[in-house]
């Protein structure tokens, strides 16, 4: 009972805190949005660095524009964490900036290292712990001329395509309130898709950038390990070393995640931070993305869960385009590659092999809120053996569903060092057995979906925790992979076929199923995933401009989203 009063009391001074920094901002952040503060959102932020540096916008002008745009995107979809306008107001103040990101401002997940400020991440226990240094990340951001000046909500535990917590709580889908951004980088995609953003960083160990991206309608590329920066943030899995988890941009627009990518790279990440690869920006790369003489497959399916009209309908038209200008695309079987399940299966036990006790430790009371799906996997591993292998054979040999019995069988749970040497060299053989079968076909670029659904509402992680494996294969992997949104649910033109019966599916695709309705889903979000091989960062970039010129010259262009 004392931890739970701690934890309603540690949740209350954080919120308070909140509404406290938010209401003492001067009078200008709760007026209406004027000529100039349009004129500065509306920009892109290569050209609104190159206005600050001329000194034609000051930077208190423009810190002040996006200030009062996340805070009308906080009020809408409880998307922010940390509000640091007011130092940032004092830190741009008088400050000549030079850098390639000169002024902009910057939103930042919560993890993000900024001194003086929390980086508690939704725990309760880790409320006023404030970061005692800027992180290695946020250095160079400041150095190039960024203003971080907002942070933004995740799930407890980072584990959950929601974002919800007890300290914050639940961050909506700026499209349909009633659906979610994404997760865990969830609160960074409601506020880049309202507006009150251009460019943010986020986490992705599962597809915490790529699903926001997806369910958002905003833009990303993940990095592959090495590429971006790490150190001296916070995490829920500390040491956790089977799937890596790497910082991404995320950003409104294609144009200025290319612009934000060329800057961070020019920036000489390397001399930061000992996690990054000395790799500066490749234009070559970039112009080979954007040449139209790449060789593509597509993978429509991964033998798991089957993408939902809306999800396929958008991975269609992304592959008519592409070999309507000549592209030469080729289709996909699972069966002809290494099995996506088995991927999916290995990367569960990898990033869950200590069973859940790190994101656990960080728990302050057993009634604190805990994400949907992340419970349920909770309980999994603290079921006994005995009724783990009964329910695993009914699964397998009354109900046949062999995909939910492999997933779920008895070696999900904490791994021995000696399990766990050997999953890693699993891990390696099966990534050999990937790069050697694009090799083989001569592939460059790989066309799929972000994930089977758009968006699910409020708990569906509870029965869609499992269905990630279109992400999360690619963090096996460790490729580089981006998403772009593409278009919109349509009622009429997603609609489940007559015929469908979802009682005929697997339970991780039924988990997945229960969620979808065209009809109430109508207006969502739904990208497309561009991935290409490790470190294929400026490549991914310069494909997922060529596809959007194309969709752009076909008049199927993403519209982004408008919000006063």
């Amino acid at each position: 009972m004392f931890s739970y009063l701690q934890h309603r009391k540690n949740c209350k001074i954080k919120q308070q805190d909140r509404a406290n920094r938010i209401a003492s901002l001067p009078a200008y952040y709760s007026t209406p949005l004027t000529t100039q503060d349009r004129s500065i959102l509306s920009t892109p932020i290569g050209t609104l660095a190159s206005n600050i540096r001329s000194k034609e916008w000051a930077p208190i002008d423009v810190l002040r524009a996006y200030g009062k745009k996340s805070i009308l995107a906080h009020e809408a979809t409880n998307c922010l964490t940390e509000v640091m306008i007011k130092e940032m107001e004092e830190y741009v103040e008088g400050k000549e900036f030079t850098g390639p990101l000169a002024g902009v401002p910057i939103s930042v997940k919560d993890t993000v290292g900024i001194k003086g400020f929390d980086y508690c991440i939704g725990y309760s226990s880790l409320v006023n712990k404030p970061a005692k240094i800027d992180s290695p990340l946020t250095r160079l951001l400041k150095d190039a001329g960024c203003v971080p000046y907002v942070k933004t909500n995740v799930p407890i535990t980072l584990l959950s395509f929601e974002s919800t917590n007890d300290v914050f709580g639940r961050t909506s889908n700026p499209h349909n309130k009633a659906y979610s951004p994404g997760g865990s980088t969830g609160g960074e995609s409601a506020l880049l898709a309202y507006g009150g953003s251009r460019i943010g960083i986020g986490t992705d160990v599962a597809g915490s950038v790529r699903v926001p991206a997806h369910w958002a309608g905003v833009y990303t590329v993940r990095a592959a390990t090495g590429r971006f920066m790490k150190s001296m943030n916070n995490t829920s899995m500390a040491g956790q070393e089977g799937v890596l988890a790497v910082y991404s941009p995320m950003a409104r627009t294609n144009e200025d995640l290319i612009y934000f990518w060329r800057s961070y790279l020019a920036m000489k990440p390397w001399n930061y931070d000992h996690h990054t690869h000395p790799i500066p920006w490749r234009e070559e790369e970039f112009e080979a993305g954007r040449s139209g003489k790449l060789k593509y497959a597509v993978l429509r399916d991964d033998g798991v869960v089957t993408p939902a009209p809306a999800c396929a309908r958008a991975l269609d038209s992304v592959v008519d385009v592409l070999r309507e200008s000549g592209e030469e695309v080729v289709e996909l079987d699972p069966k002809d590659v290494p099995s996506p399940y088995e991927g999916l299966k290995l990367a569960s036990i990898l990033l869950n092999n200590d069973g859940g006790k790190t994101y656990e430790s960080f728990f302050t009371s057993y009634f604190e809120y805990n994400d949907a799906g992340v419970a349920n996997m909770s309980t999994w591993f603290k079921m006994p053996w005995l009724f783990k292998k009964f329910y695993v054979w009914w699964v397998r040999y009354i109900q046949g569903d062999e995909l939910w019995a492999g997933l779920v069988d008895t070696h999900w749970r904490e791994q021995t060092t000696v399990e766990q040497w050997k999953l890693v060299s699993h891990r390696e053989d099966y990534r050999y057995r990937w790069h050697k079968m694009l090799n083989d076909l001569g592939i460059d670029v790989l066309l799929t979906v972000p994930n089977a659904t758009p968006a699910v509402p409020e708990d569906g992680m509870a029965t869609a925790v499992s269905s990630c494996g279109y992400t999360f294969l690619f963090n096996l992997l460790d490729y580089s992979a981006g998403v772009l949104p593409v278009t919109k649910v349509d009622a009429a033109k997603d609609a489940l076929p007559a015929t469908f019966n979802i009682k005929k599916l697997n339970k991780i695709a039924r988990g997945a199923y229960v969620h979808y309705d065209a009809e109430k889903m109508a207006g969502l979000p739904v990208g497309v995933q561009i991935v290409g091989k490790r470190l294929d960062e400026e490549k991914v970039l310069g494909v997922m401009e060529r596809v959007e010129a194309l969709l752009e010259k076909k008049g199927e262009k993403y519209e982004l989203l408008e919000v006063d």
